[in-house]
């Protein structure tokens, strides 16, 4: 043994040189979180491209059928986008009052570079569904550790809710997206990061409301680390802060003050999402509906997460990770119920409107995947104090594959069951006759519904005719009414008639039946072309 200090040294030091050789040699594989993450993306992908032609027939046809609409107005009338289009209501103008289009406008650019194909716009929000993988995984690291990011985004890869949204042509999953993102970076900007992540968070917040308003949820973390900042006495920090909300306020203000403008200057006269909050109703009806939680039940429960998810994610509220030791790290694992508090109170005061368009419950899956992700680890380790033995594996893998057998797989392909194929046939049908310039008026199985006004490639009215406070989804009570708002659309220049003959209003009367004298009205006055087991389809002649 060499007792000699200088000698001891110098090898050490030789030792280190090697070490770092060494190092600069081996091959820079990525880490094991990375690989994880990356194996929890291919997930994601496989469960929201499953399928990702599948047309515009779902569950939530009626809605995306309306931001297709947009998109093709874009590509083929206008690509000015502060000026959405429909063209279920007649040969336009069919300006009307929206979000911003953010899902629709990249849609409509990818019409134009490769030509229209109806499931681009599910390809894009699925590209966005996985920047909300991402975000929500490097979140929950920061908020909480990184086997708790692997489990929250294996939650949100697998939910049902998640990935039908994630895959419809909507532009809630480029609201969640934006918002996650943004979140995200500031968080990261508020743990010390780079200046530069202000401004960016600043912008991708901003885009993410403007997708949709309900995003507006998650600006209650960056206002809960902004107080933080000023009880900290780190008034510059704070300051800055305030002022980037100040004017993401004030551009997102901007822009919904416009889009109300647009829609009350229009015919139909219609604004998106409008009807249906606290105001509207009043308290006492909220009241008395329990604020619709037995809607939201039924939808959780037979729909959107079914009973596994439900129990991942009581067990992980009910039981919150371990506080941690360091201030900071307390204050950004709080992150999680804030936002969920946050999309509580917006939920309270919308309800209404929020339970008649499910989708509008998208806010809710960044912290209901993290209490999931959450719940599963409890549940999984139970006793143990480390992670990849035997016993913590094979109920992971118990755990995985139920929420696969009871909860993803069966609901996500009740919600794609393809309900309204007859609209879309019915809609290809009138394209096959429609001549150049023709308006076709056209009734899909789900009455209101303007797919088959879509897949005619032409414009027309759905019928009745709905729009701005008109009741679009029941028939008038008589013949008479239904016949004289037919004629008006005659006058206009409606050409083509098409109804699907399984029509029904919200009350479930059928049209052929309840509106029998309309038929004979057209048997009289029109054309028929087309009489199938499902369709029916007159030309209409000018009186």
């Amino acid at each position: 043994m060499n007792d000699d200090p200088k000698l001891n040294r110098a090898e050490g030091q030789q030792c280190q040189q090697q070490t770092s050789d060494w190092d600069m040699a081996a091959p820079n594989y990525p880490s094991l979180n990375t690989v994880i993450l990356l194996g929890i993306l291919c997930i994601a992908i496989v469960f929201r491209f499953h399928k990702i032609t599948l047309p515009l027939v779902d569950s939530f046809s009626w809605r995306e059928i309306s931001t297709a609409m947009m998109a093709d107005n874009f590509q083929q009338r206008s690509w000015n986008i502060f000026f959405p289009e429909v063209s279920w209501t007649g040969p336009g103008p069919s300006y009307q009052g929206r979000e911003f289009q953010i899902v629709s406008y990249l849609t409509a650019l990818l019409y134009q570079l490769f030509g229209w194909h109806d499931w681009f716009g599910r390809a894009v929000a699925a590209s966005f569904g996985l920047v909300t993988v991402f975000s929500l995984h490097r979140l929950t690291a920061l908020c909480w550790n990184e086997m708790h990011a692997h489990a929250a985004a294996l939650a949100y890869a697998l939910m049902p809710a998640a990935i039908m949204i994630d895959s419809s042509f909507l532009p809630d999953p480029a609201m969640l997206a934006l918002v996650t993102l943004g979140v995200w970076l500031f968080a990261k900007y508020w743990a010390g990061g780079s200046g530069w992540l202000l401004p960016l968070a600043t912008v991708s917040f901003s885009l993410g409301v403007l997708s949709k308003p309900p995003g507006i949820a998650a600006g209650a973390v960056i206002f809960y680390l902004m107080v933080c900042w000023i009880l900290e006495s780190k008034g510059k920090h704070a300051t800055w802060v305030f002022l980037s909300g100040l004017l993401s306020l004030a551009i997102i203000g901007a822009y919904f003050s416009w889009a109300i403008y647009l829609g009350r200057s229009y015919p139909p006269f219609h604004i998106a999402g409008t009807g249906g909050y606290i105001w509207d109703f009043g308290f006492w009806t909220y009241y008395r509906n329990s604020f619709y939680f037995k809607s939201v039940w039924n939808t959780s429960v037979l729909w959107f997460y079914g009973y596994p998810f439900m129990v991942l994610l009581a067990v992980g509220l009910w039981l919150p990770p371990s506080p941690a030791e360091d201030p900071k790290q307390r204050t950004l694992s709080a992150i999680p119920y804030v936002w969920l508090a946050a999309a509580l109170i917006i939920y309270l005061a919308a309800a209404g409107e929020i339970t008649s368009n499910v989708w509008n419950l998208h806010i809710f899956h960044v912290p209901v995947a993290m209490f999931c992700g959450h719940g599963a680890l409890l549940l999984a380790t139970l006793a143990s104090r480390t992670i990849l033995t035997p016993s913590v594996v094979l109920r992971s893998i118990c755990i995985v594959a139920l929420t696969l057998a009871w909860s993803t797989v069966p609901l996500v392909r009740t919600m794609k069951k393809p309900i309204a194929m007859n609209g879309k046939l019915l809609g290809e049908e009138l394209a096959r006759l429609a001549q150049p310039g023709d308006l076709v008026v056209a009734i899909a199985p789900e009455v209101g519904d303007p797919v088959a006004v879509y897949y005619s490639r032409a414009r027309g009215w759905v019928f009745p005719p709905g729009g701005g406070d008109a009741e679009w989804s029941k028939f008038v009570a008589d013949d008479a009414t239904a016949i004289a708002q037919l004629e008006e659309l005659r006058a206009q220049g409606a050409d083509l008639f098409g109804v699907a003959k399984n029509a029904a209003d919200k009350d479930g009367r059928l049209f052929i039946e309840h509106h029998d004298g309309v038929i004979d009205h057209l048997d009289r006055t029109a054309t028929k072309l087309v009489d199938l087991n499902n369709l029916l389809i007159y030309r209409i002649t000018r009186p």
